[in-house]
């Protein structure tokens, strides 16, 4: 399969496809051509890069579960390495967000103090946002 049709088939693109092959963790043979051609076991691969990618992981946490990309790695029992990696990314990601909030207080702080009162729900909705170019269909 074409580069093309390995994102299509994963949701990606060629171009984070390539960023994968470049972090060791796909790999592709290449046609007469030089274009890239992958085997069929690279879409489970890449889907399970992705998981690992959307969990909140990086590219570089995702390397050290390389011997098990080519499984169902959302149902497989996690390994202690696997566990102390998603740990660390959590306080990491605990981390930022506690620096967000804090930064984000500052600054209603800031527009309180400048007689320009901010509720938290006034911040949460958007300033301008997009309507819908067809009427949105009902539940019923």
């Amino acid at each position: 399969m074409l580069i093309g049709e390995l994102a299509r088939a994963t949701g990606t693109t060629a171009r984070a496809l390539r960023h994968y092959e470049q972090a060791g963790l796909i790999t592709s043979a290449r046609a007469d051509n030089g274009y890239r051609v992958y085997d069929a076991g690279a879409v489970v691969r890449v889907r399970n890069i992705r998981y690992l990618l959307e969990a909140g992981l990086t590219l570089e946490d995702v390397t050290a579960f390389r011997v098990c990309l080519d499984g169902d790695m959302t149902v497989a029992p996690p390994s202690a390495v696997g566990l102390a990696i998603a740990r660390r990314r959590l306080a990491v990601l605990d981390a930022r967000i506690a620096a967000q909030t804090e930064a984000r207080d500052r600054l209603a702080a800031a527009l309180n103090a400048a007689g320009d009162p901010v509720e938290l729900a006034a911040l949460a909705e958007p300033t301008n946002p997009v309507q819908p170019t067809q009427p949105v269909p009902s539940a019923s």
